[in-house]
């Protein structure tokens, strides 16, 4: 069993900032890629930023300059830095993780957050 869950949700006005953090744990055997997606109403969810170590990262162009992705690999913790939020940034964010587990080490398997809104107000 694995669980991912999110924290740090919330509502800021623009110009604010917020740092979401997201932790998986249970039967973990190693993670390669963790990373956050947004889904804002009405709108496909979209890539925000992904990690798999510090020269490894990966931004959507929108939030490059003002967003910044983070990981803590001994706590199996990834982290998003979002300053000078938008109204456009608002969604439900969601964290994935890339994990082997114990009783499945030959691939890894996508594992999801339930997600926590962000609301930017102007």
């Amino acid at each position: 069993q694995v669980q991912v869950v999110e924290s740090g949700g919330g509502l800021v006005q623009a110009g604010e900032s917020l740092r979401l953090s997201c932790a998986a744990s249970g039967s973990i055997f190693t993670i390669n890629a963790m990373g956050w997606y947004r889904q804002a109403p009405g709108k496909q969810r979209e890539l925000v930023a992904t990690i798999i170590s510090s020269s490894n990262i990966n931004y959507a162009d929108s939030v490059k300059g003002r967003l910044t992705i983070s990981r803590d690999t001994a706590k199996n913790t990834v982290y998003l830095q979002m300053n000078s939020l938008k109204p456009e940034d608002t969604a439900v964010y969601y964290c994935h993780a890339d994990i082997k587990t114990l009783s499945s080490v030959n691939y890894f398997v996508r594992h999801w957050g339930q997600g926590t809104q962000v609301t930017v107000s102007s």
